[in-house]
């Protein structure tokens, strides 16, 4: 993509699209920190910060609201031409996708609080480093939109396959641990599904990226096979 269309899609967000886009960073912005705060919960059985995770979900929820209202308000009273109707349409999946990522980390963190009323068991797996995939795919791809820059929102979707690759691997060991560890078994019960809700965060992050890549592009990548990201 030229610079001259880069410049231009940019000058596009002006008045409502403004107010949209300003209001999807803060949504974006309290999605990352209440992801790092369920890892951080997670990793040092903190039930403080697990807590907090659960009381702030409720902003983000209001957000993806006020988004989707003034996503309404706008393409029925301003008539926007086609690329404006993508940009706010765009903008309402993508705050759905932020929405529904918050939504894991609440259930990481609820997994967490149950599991530390639990006798001590490995955690040791690769949460963490599965955790801050998702979330650097989460960041690149809102820097995607922020920058207009398609390519690195298509980026975004092949590395969801090293998410689910992880995920897999983190499943397998943790059966392999049930068999043996039988007494600790609700444990490793609430850690699959911590696993589970990370790999449900890489696949909203690739929908990010997805939407984005066709917001700039109108190109629909959903259900490309086999393409591969540089």
């Amino acid at each position: 993509m030229d610079n001259e269309r880069i410049e231009h899609l940019k000058g596009l967000f002006t008045g409502p699209l403004l107010d949209l886009k300003e209001n999807l960073l803060m949504m974006a912005g309290l999605t990352d920190r209440n992801l790092n705060l369920a890892l951080s919960a997670l990793m040092e059985r903190d039930d403080a910060k697990a807590e907090l995770v659960e009381a702030e979900d409720a902003i983000i929820d209001r957000l993806e609201v006020e988004i989707d209202e003034a996503v309404v308000l706008y393409v029925s009273t301003h008539g926007p031409i086609a690329t404006e109707c993508r940009i706010a349409f765009s903008v309402s999946k993508i705050s759905e996708s932020l929405e529904r990522i918050a939504d894991q980390a609440v259930a990481i963190a609820r997994r967490t609080r149950q599991l530390n009323r639990l006798p001590e068991s490995d955690r040791s797996g690769d949460y963490l480093k599965m955790g801050k995939l998702v979330i650097g795919m989460m960041r690149d791809g809102i820097h995607s939109f922020v920058n207009v820059d398609p390519e690195r929102a298509k980026e975004i979707v092949g590395r969801d396959k090293e998410v689910d690759r992880m995920n897999r691997e983190i499943e397998a060991e943790l059966h392999r641990t049930m068999a043996i560890d039988t007494a600790n078994i609700p444990s490793y019960v609430h850690l699959l599904f911590i696993s589970r809700a990370l790999e449900r965060s890489g696949d909203y992050c690739k929908s990010i990226g997805e939407d984005v890549h066709f917001l700039f592009t109108a190109q629909d990548i959903r259900h490309e096979q086999g393409f591969k990201s540089s």
